[in-house]
């Protein structure tokens, strides 16, 4: 019998194994990725675009043409695409990110001959309605009024435009941008943005020659999009360290997020910079969470992280105090910071460290969808595989010498952006 009183030994991870995608082309040039894995009769396309054309005078454009984009086409409203797609147990999702804009379709390998010409169509014929266009900026105009009274909305929105200023990664999008947004606007970015040239398909699950050649007949041969476009190239140089603080006179918690410019997955310190994160608050057991959650009391939560972006990279703090004690945070959060940078970590605590950085990556590869995911990350990076083999290697060998160097040459407090919106 099992006796369940003795906690099992850990056992570190020595190796993960990745099913690399398969790479081929459609005929028109299209590259697909193909992780052909599981046994269900059941497969995942993502349609991924690159974000072109940035005009900060005109910074929803690629944002909205993702939301709207399922609805209407030539040939489909709004709502038969909902119905066929639905009668079909498919399930189309649309994703907006500050680099890229994917439509995902999850369905049956069975269904795909016909769910996949609704693709088509709202790939090559979305015309954004009038009237789908007005009530869109009526809800997120609402939704925006809402969000603004939020604190946490309202520090991290400021806090991207301190660092990033008006490009797509820190736009200060306000009420006259959605009264701006023209129809004529949504339809000329889809023409330049959404075409073969710019279309990088991957696909995952049970997906095989079969599968591939009807993505080729339907995809591979007409597509209708072929205007010009120019990749969105954006150059952040590092700010000086600055405080900002938004006063709420009726605020209960103040929002505290904080943080600077840094490296991204492209940099060779980037898997010492994620160590030295995940120490400080990268996850339930770090110190931050330690001290001011557990010992002070100060929060339900707080956390660090680092974003990983095309043109850039992050650090950030992100937490919300009682306003009696938001400056008592902030010193404790500069004191974690100067700790790092000064004491050798112990090796109980590193190795905890190690154990739930290489378990989380074990944990995260679960079926062919995240095994795909993976790839994304290394592959939109111009990266290949040999970047997890030294991530791996990296998390296993790091020493608390190269932490403490690690943290002196990227955690700088007096560099850091601090906003604080609510009351000090």
């Amino acid at each position: 019998m099992l006796n369940r009183t003795i906690a099992p030994d850990f056992i570190q991870v020595n190796e993960i194994n990745f099913i690399k995608p398969k790479a081929q082309q459609l005929d028109n040039g299209i590259k697909v990725f193909t992780v052909n894995a599981g046994q269900q009769e059941l497969v995942r396309i993502e349609f991924i675009f690159q974000n072109v054309n940035y005009d900060q005078n005109k910074p929803l454009q690629a944002v909205s043409v993702n939301s709207l984009i399922n609805n209407g086409t030539k040939k489909l409203s709004a709502k038969q695409i909902a119905e066929q797609v639905d009668y079909y147990g498919a399930y189309l999702q649309t994703d907006y990110g500050a680099d890229h804009t994917a439509i995902t379709l999850h369905s049956l390998n069975k269904h795909l001959v016909s769910v996949l010409p609704i693709i088509w169509s709202i790939l090559n014929e979305s015309i954004f309605p009038q009237q789908e266009l007005d009530i869109f900026i009526q809800n997120q105009k609402q939704k925006l009024k809402v969000n603004l009274q939020k604190n946490d909305f309202l520090a991290r929105k400021t806090f991207a435009n301190t660092i990033f200023g008006e490009t797509a990664y820190g736009s200060d999008i306000s009420m006259s941008h959605y009264d701006d947004l023209k129809r004529d606007d949504l339809l000329a970015y889809f023409k330049a943005a959404f075409k073969p040239e710019n279309c990088t398909i991957i696909a995952a699950g049970k997906f095989e020659t079969k599968e591939f050649d009807l993505l080729n007949q339907f995809f591979g041969k007409s597509w209708e999009n072929h205007n010009a476009s120019v990749a969105n190239e954006f150059n952040h140089l590092p700010i000086a360290g600055s405080d900002v603080y938004i006063e709420k006179a009726d605020a209960v918690q103040s929002a505290i997020r904080m943080g600077n410019l840094t490296i991204n997955r492209k940099h060779e310190d980037f898997a010492k910079l994620q160590i030295v994160n995940t120490l400080l608050g990268g996850y339930f057991g770090s110190r931050l969470m330690a001290n001011i959650r557990e010992d002070k009391g100060y929060t339900y939560g707080i956390g660090s992280g680092i974003a990983s972006l095309r043109h850039a990279g992050y650090f950030f703090i992100a937490t919300e105090v009682g306003t009696e004690v938001c400056v008592s945070a902030l010193e404790e959060i500069e004191k974690e910071i100067n700790i790092l940078k000064t004491e050798l970590v112990a090796e109980e605590e590193l190795g905890l460290v190690r154990n739930y950085m290489l378990g989380s990556m074990l944990g995260s590869l679960e079926n062919a969808f995240s095994h795909a995911d993976k790839f994304k990350n290394i592959y939109f990076s111009d990266l290949d595989y040999d970047y997890y083999t030294k991530y791996i290697h990296t998390v296993k060998t790091i020493t608390p010498e190269e932490i403490i160097a690690t943290a002196n040459q990227y955690l700088d407090w007096n560099a850091m952006t601090k906003v604080v919106v609510g009351k000090k």
